[in-house]
């Protein structure tokens, strides 16, 4: 291997276009660096070079077989966003990404998805390496459990390279909608130091963030990079005040509660049930957060032949999020007899009602090495092994376990998530003259991973069943309506007690666990171990001047399913100078996570518009098995893609239509309704509904789930049913040149529908099912214009998003709401006062806009817009960055 020379790495630093991706890319790009001639005043228009989809030596952008995005890491740090998913929303419109307050721990790590599809179908790779899990297994929906994207600071990337097809034959499971590589900086000197802040036009939802990168030489022959990012994020609220019908908190409602709130004691409570505003009870908008972010990436030439290489991170962020308001006669505060006959009601502990309060501690760290050259007869190697891990540690305060009635803490740890993963791999390449146009690159490797998902267990209080999780816990009653001895004793001694009276509240029984999010018992704690092989063959050539073709299969093996292949076929063919076609098939696969096979979780969930405890369980267990569920098995999708490129001069233009037929999709069930009421009423046009969920309640209690009769639904992930999701992506580029400076313009356009084509189950909806296909927007765009003249730049972007539908009614749907079209300005200006000192003004979201109030009913308790939704609607939001480099 040739070392880089520092005119190579200044050129590369310059130009922004070698970032590498796939095994060899970091020798290829090398190479490529040091041939090229980048003219001094045209830097900013050097054609980008990718080798995402190929093995082979580096392609540009319209040569590529597959379509493929590529962000530098100017255009990174001009996006101002602290969390590195929303960069990838505001600059790629087929990535999409939503606020979840109220999801349990989706409120500390979000959930995308590329292309319509979640964000565990596509792999997310660092430096061409594949990147661990996070511990959250998403609660609802597909069961999303991918690498938290949040946890790579932009500080460190070098760039960013989206792949945007089905790509699991060259890089393994999970790579169905696509991949997306970052690519970490290699900066062996200099270094920059970045302070932004900013907060939102409402006056909340301050932001800072500190962030540094800093290169250091390892003799002549090697290269430390370091970067830290440090942020702080103060919540945002975005509701109204607690108000439906069943409890109103507003004066001016019909609903309102006034016999509450004409108690004095019930109006200071309301301070305490809150966590923004004094008069607020449930808030909604983006948790408070911190965090702090390492990142290393080092390289030595050993020889000229043999480089060792390794990366690693360090990241530990805390945020602060809420469940939903817990209002008097709610069924957590009732009235309960405690032992001595006399009344009791949590009122008495929270005069207002409460507000269970949500932090979440996200730990994750993982370190990689490996060892890359070339052996003799010019076989190229590349052999390295990982480590990650990603830890949830969750806290419950302003709560209680309302089973333990009087006795029961007010705070509590319910658990810890844990994922880890192992990996060793080795990649091979040589190329082979096979008397074509260029020589054949022939590739092959192996790979090995272990992968474990552990639920530790939480304190004892935070699950343990009190003696008021069932009715009468003290037999002051006989079957009869008639008092016990126990009973007539505590009648004599005062109490009010009342056998024959139904509604007395010795009948009552209310819930198990810390109120909110129960903790995980020694039931539903341990550890699920998989391990998995892995061996593939990828060749590639350009067959003539003109034809560009590769071939990929992929073997896989899971020990706890059964093996797979699946194969792909991609090529280029360039018509004229200018324009070229482009196609690929191939097929997917991916297996469910040990976190989606694992996992359980009993929070409060909407199933029918009203806040109700619901239970998931895992497929696999006793408890879903009970209820009908099947063990979880792979999904398999195939892919294919057509396309074009144009190139002429300073205009690029790329048009990609793609299909993904994906079978044996994984998604939650619809939530089955759980009710201890046993219907006798047969002509009771609500019997068979109301049969199911005392059958349902029956299997959880056959089946020893604790708190049974206090939990509303329950659901379960299964193979559901097959998709197709159908879209187009057009991208084109201009760069203009003039007296007054340099221009680029933008233009990303997305189009993406997907479709259920077979529902063998039945277990899913119509609400869920309309919800499913056309939940989101199905046109996304983003138009961005730079320029630069002198030492001021000004960047401006639109981000449209199309219309979108959302329906209500559950099994037959009674209404839908058409959301309106939004566009989202942003505007940036930034002056250079040296080379070393810049400043950056701007705003997102300039006009302010906000999407479509809910009217469907599915947002509650306080919350205006759906809080699911991809279109932002915390607002606009200004914000300044000084940026020093050296």
């Amino acid at each position: 291997m040739t070392k880089p020379t520092k005119l190579s790495r200044a050129v590369r630093r310059a130009c922004s276009c070698a970032i590498a991706v796939g095994s060899f890319g970091m020798m290829t790009s090398v190479a490529l660096a040091q041939e090229a001639e980048v003219p001094d005043t045209a830097a900013a228009s050097v054609e980008k070079i990718v080798v995402t989809g190929s093995r082979g030596a580096p392609r540009s952008l319209s040569d590529s077989p597959v379509p493929v995005d590529v962000i530098t890491s100017d255009e990174l740090t001009a996006v101002a966003f602290t969390d590195t998913n929303d960069v990838l929303k505001t600059l790629v419109p087929s990535y999409s990404l939503s606020r979840q307050p109220i999801s349990d721990g989706a409120s500390f790590i979000r959930p995308a998805s590329m292309r319509g599809l979640d964000t565990d179908k596509t792999l997310v790779l660092v430096n061409s390496k594949r990147r661990h899990r996070a511990a959250l297994v998403q609660i609802g929906g597909s069961g999303t459990q991918g690498p938290d994207v949040a946890t790579i600071p932009t500080v460190a990337l070098k760039g960013v390279e989206v792949l945007r097809d089905g790509a699991a034959a060259q890089y393994g499971s999970d790579a169905i909608a696509g991949v997306i590589n970052f690519q970490l900086k290699d900066n062996d000197e200099g270094g920059t130091l970045t302070f932004d802040a900013g907060q939102y036009y409402e006056g909340d939802g301050e932001n800072f963030v500190l962030a540094g990168n800093m290169g250091f030489s390892l003799g002549d022959k090697g290269f430390l990079s370091l970067s830290a990012e440090i942020s702080d994020a103060a919540r945002t609220y975005r509701g109204e005040q607690y108000c439906e019908e069943w409890f109103c908190l507003d004066p001016e409602s019909e609903y309102y509660s006034a016999e509450y709130m004409d108690d004095p004691t019930f109006a200071a409570g309301i301070e305490d049930a809150s966590t923004t505003d004094g008069s607020i009870a449930q808030p909604w908008g983006q948790p408070e957060t911190e965090a702090y972010r390492l990142f290393y990436n080092a390289g030595y030439e050993i020889t000229d032949k043999m480089k060792l290489y390794s990366y690693g991170n360090y990241s530990q962020s805390k945020a602060n999020s809420n469940f939903y308001y817990r209002y008097p006669g709610n069924g957590t505060i009732e009235d309960i007899r405690l032992s001595d006959g006399s009344v009791w009601n949590f009122l008495e502990m929270f005069p207002g009602g409460f507000t269970p309060q949500f932090y979440g501690k996200v730990i994750d760290y993982s370190f990689l090495g490996g060892l890359e050259g070339e052996l003799a007869g010019g076989i190229m190697y590349d052999i390295s092994g990982r480590f990650g891990h990603d830890e949830i540690q969750y806290t419950l305060k302003n709560t209680v376990n309302p089973s333990m009635g009087p006795d029961s803490p007010t705070s509590f740890h319910p658990g810890d998530l844990i994922n880890e993963e192992t990996q060793f791999q080795a990649d091979f390449s040589k190329e082979i003259d096979a008397g074509l146009y260029m020589p054949v690159l022939f590739a092959f490797g192996l790979s090995y991973m272990d992968e474990s998902y552990e639920l530790v267990g939480g304190d004892e209080d935070s699950y343990t069943a009190g003696d008021f999780a069932t009715a009468d816990p003290f037999d002051f009653c006989n079957d009869d309506g008639t008092a016990t001895t126990e009973g007539l004793a505590v009648i004599a001694a005062g109490s009010t007690l009342d056998c024959s009276n139904e509604d007395d509240p010795v009948y009552t029984a209310v819930g198990v666990g810390s109120n909110g999010f129960p903790g995980y018992s020694p039931a539903y704690s341990g550890t699920y171990d998989r391990d998995s092989y892995a061996a593939y063959i990828d060749v590639s050539a350009d067959i003539t001047e003109k034809l560009f073709m590769q071939a990929a299969v992929r073997y896989e093996d899971y020990s706890d399913f059964d093996s797979e292949t699946v194969w792909k076929l991609a090529g280029r063919y360039r018509l004229t100078d200018d324009f070229g076609i482009r196609a690929s098939v191939g097929t997917g696969f991916r297996a469910p996570t040990p976190g989606q096979q694992g996992t359980t979780n009993v929070s409060t969930r909407l199933p029918e518009g009203l806040p109700v405890a619901t239970g998931l369980f895992p497929a696999g267990g006793a408890v879903a098995q009970a209820l009908g569920a099947e063990e979880l098995k792979p999904e398999t999708s195939t892919n294919y893609t057509l396309g074009f490129t144009y190139d002429l001069g300073s205009l690029s233009m790329t048009l990609d239509y793609y299909r993904i037929d994906l079978e044996d999709r994984m998604y939650a069930v619809s939530t089955m309704s759980v009710s201890t009421y046993m219907p006798t009423d047969t002509s009771d046009e609500d019997y068979e509904s109301d049969l199911d969920a005392y059958n349902n309640y029956l299997a959880l209690e056959e089946a020893g789930v604790s708190g049974a009769n206090t939990i509303g639904g329950v659901f379960f992930f299964q193979n559901l049913f097959d998709t197709r999701t159908e879209g187009v992506d057009f991208v084109t580029s201009y760069n203009m040149e003039s007296e007054l400076g340099h221009t680029t313009y933008t233009l990303s356009v997305n189009y993406n529908k997907t479709e259920i084509t077979e529902d063998a189950t039945g277990l899913f909806n119509a609400e869920d099912a309309f919800d499913l296909e056309n939940g989101n927007p199905e046109f996304r765009g983003v138009f961005t214009v730079k320029h630069s003249m002198d030492a001021l730049t000004l960047v401006a972007r639109a981000n449209y998003y199309g219309s979108y539908e959302n329906s209500d009614g559950s099994s037959t749907i009674t209404k839908i709401q058409e959301f309106s079209p939004e566009v989202l300005m942003d505007l940036e200006a930034s002056y250079a006062f040296s080379d070393s000192l810049s400043l950056s003004v701007g705003a997102r979201n300039i006009f302010d806009n906000y999407p479509d109030k809910d009217e469907t009913g599915d947002a509650c308790c306080g919350e205006v817009y759906r809080s699911d939704s991809i279109v932002d609607w915390q607002g606009g939001y200004y914000y300044m960055r000084l940026t020093a480099a050296f």
